[in-house]
């Protein structure tokens, strides 16, 4: 009887079918491009410049105060 660690005997009836899936790298290209366009991410791209303006424009008051 195998103990509680022992990992489960398999006969070849019960072994996984493995697949083969191949996708076409022009297609995956341009649906990644049209997502990059159209979806949240360009939001993010977007929402990153303005954070990064926000900081600059803290730093730059900072900056004077101490002067």
């Amino acid at each position: 009887m195998p103990g509680p660690l022992s990992p489960p005997s398999r006969t070849s009836a019960q072994s996984p079918q493995i697949s083969e899936v191949r996708y076409s790298l022009t297609d995956m290209l341009r649906e990644i491009e049209l997502e990059r366009r159209e979806s949240s991410f360009s939001m993010e791209t977007l929402d990153q410049v303005e954070i990064q303006k926000m900081f600059a424009n803290r730093r730059r008051r900072n900056a004077q105060r101490k002067k």
